[in-house]
């Protein structure tokens, strides 16, 4: 809040991460449902590693270990980590990745509230630059085999080559972008999402349903008042206006906005990533300016990029200029007229 007088509720840490692992289920639920139970298990692999990983670095930091072990943000790391992973990546990736997001990104810059950089992102980047074909493999919807999903995570794919076909596929964003960066293909935005298995009937298949369980939490979120917003709306309707202008201009080139809504993390970056409000903006203005670049760098990656989601990148990116968009866009204070900059 910018401006008094200030009325609080009486909150916790505790009870604002419960309430936002909380309005995550929908969208899990909908990713079980769609992709198997495979995400359930790299879930618990990464909120294990997180609560062990918290609790060694608070130990070694003399912290006081249980009140900050369970105040949840570790696990809301942990869960941000597991759902941007692919669901069938092999089980050190994604303890690797929570680690990087723990102790890294978080703790190395001082603990639960003074991390620049969002840790999810940071892991999702540092794992898809370092192992971009294991971060690539996504298990094709309606594919429901436990059993071979947990010899995945578990075991090796390179040997279940019988399978393979039947459980890896590209992401919609990934199979679009490779198509019509092929020339021989020839191929137009309405005859691929008419013709491929891969995209539903606005996004990509299933993906769909995952983002609308995204995006009914995070509504859910903002009616409890543990977010504002500004973010989403701003990052909303800044996909949206560029993807329709774009699509607009050139629809055989450039998809239209409500396949860039409901594919890959847009929701889920809206939402539950962009809002963080350690490593965002903090002021109103500011939470505007910071959402909208985050949708336009996401749609130039999706677009021209060499990944297939901008969404991890853009976000990092923004966080770089969180300190200046703050400083810039700091509210008057009461009885001055000019604003209250330093």
């Amino acid at each position: 809040m910018t401006n008094s007088p200030h009325f609080l509720k009486p909150t916790s840490v505790q009870s604002v991460m419960l309430r936002v692992l909380l309005a995550l289920v929908p969208g899990i639920a909908a990713y079980v449902w769609f992709f198997g139970a495979a995400i359930l298990v790299q879930l618990a692999l990464a909120s294990v590693t997180a609560l062990l990983a918290e609790a060694l670095m608070l130990q070694l930091r003399g912290k006081p270990v249980m009140l900050f072990v369970t105040d949840g943000s570790a696990l809301v790391a942990a869960w941000l980590v597991a759902l941007t992973f692919p669901p069938i990546v092999p089980w050190w990736l994604t303890i690797s990745g929570v680690l990087i997001a723990i102790v890294v990104a978080k703790h190395l810059y001082g603990g639960l509230g003074q991390n620049p950089f969002n840790p999810a992102m940071v892991a999702f980047c540092t794992m898809i630059v370092a192992y971009p074909q294991l971060m690539s493999q996504w298990p094709h919807a309606e594919f429901h085999d436990f059993s071979i999903q947990l010899n995945a995570i578990f075991g090796s794919l390179y040997g279940l080559d019988r399978h393979l076909d039947a459980i890896i596929m590209a992401t919609p964003l990934d199979a679009l972008r490779t198509v019509l960066r092929d020339p021989e293909q020839n191929a137009t935005i309405a005859g691929i999402l008419g013709s491929h298995a891969t995209f539903g009937n606005i996004g990509g298949r299933g993906w769909e349903w995952v983002a609308a369980g995204y995006l009914l939490g995070g509504l859910w979120l903002i009616q409890q008042r543990i977010i504002t917003w500004h973010i989403p709306t701003a990052f909303i309707v800044a996909l949206t206006l560029v993807a329709t202008a774009f699509n607009i201009f050139s629809p055989d080139r450039f998809v239209g906005a409500s396949f860039h809504l409901f594919t890959g993390g847009a929701m889920l970056g809206a939402f539950f990533i962009a809002t963080d409000p350690v490593s965002g903006a903090t002021t109103p203005s500011g939470k505007l300016i910071f959402a909208a670049g985050a949708a336009l760098l996401t749609w130039i990656i999706r677009t021209f990029g060499a990944y297939p989601d901008g969404m991890a990148f853009a976000i990092l990116l923004m966080n770089l200029l969180v300190p200046l968009i703050d400083m810039k866009t700091q509210p008057k204070v009461f009885g001055h007229k000019r604003k209250n900059t330093p």
